[in-house]
This record gives structure tokens, sequence and C-alpha cells, in this order.
């Protein structure tokens, strides 16, 4: 295995939580700048991408989906609605909670970011062929959904 760093020990280079904590660290780093020229965040983009694919939904539903805790929920969606990237207005059924829905510009802006990432994918992948990449986000999946189900 080749050390990323020589001023690493070897022993640290050949453990996968630091590997993974070190890759870590570096897609978050590439991901928050990526976004940040496209003036969004992760939490942009998380909310979007759940209104996108799974539809209108209440702030809890949306809080779920996204994975958003409830403190930072709210002020995430009032920047996307403030830009007019979707839109809130009272549940029919219940006047005391709000729908969130994406809009067009929500949506126009949703794949620019998609795009954006797909980049930040090549650039964090680079070393990897297209099927060691299938390979890491196979594993990846399967140590993620083991623990998340121990959860």
């Amino acid at each position: 295995m080749e050390t990323p760093d020589h001023s690493v020990p070897a022993r640290l280079t050949n453990l996968p939580s630091w590997l993974l904590t070190q890759s870590a660290a570096h897609a978050r780093r590439l991901v928050s700048d990526g976004l940040a020229m496209l003036d969004a965040r992760g939490y942009h983009y998380r909310l979007l991408a759940a209104l996108a694919e799974f539809g209108p939904a209440s702030q809890a539903t949306l809080g779920q989906r996204s994975g958003i805790h409830t403190s930072d929920l709210v002020a995430t969606i009032n920047e996307l609605a403030d830009r007019e990237l979707l839109e809130r207005a009272p549940d029919p059924a219940d006047r005391r909670r709000n729908i969130v829905t994406i809009t067009t510009a929500g949506k126009r802006h949703l794949r620019r970011l998609d795009r954006r990432l797909a980049q930040i994918q090549e650039e964090l992948l680079a070393p990897l062929s297209a099927g060691d990449r299938e390979r890491l986000a196979r594993l990846l999946g399967r140590v993620l959904a083991h623990h998340a189900a121990r959860s």
C-alpha cells in the first residue's frame, strides 16, 4: 500500500478507519469548495435532492429524508426560499404545518449542482478505474448499511 504522507506512521496508513477518515476530509473539502463555487452548501443540495426525488413534503418529513437536524433545517429552507429555489405553503390537511416544494428554478439549480458534484467525484476518485470506483462505492455502502442497521 502506498503511504499518502511519508511522515505518517505506516501502522496508521494500514488502518481502514484512518484511510476513511483522511479520505472523508478530502471529500468534504472538495465538495464544500465545489458547491461554494455555485453559491451552495451541502445542506442545499440535500434538501433540493430530497424534494426532487420524493416530491413535496412537510418540514419534518423533509428533515428525515435529507438527514438535516431540525435546528439547521429551517434556516436552510429560509435560504432556499429567499432565492426562490423552493416554496413553502400551508398544508391544506393541517394548516399548522408547511409543505415544501421545489420550484422550476430549484430544479435548474439542482441540475447544476449535480453536474458540479459529478466533476468533484471525478477529481476525488481520479486514481481509480471505473470498476474500482463501483467496487469502492459498493463496499462503502455495505459498511454503512451494516452500521446504520445496528444503530
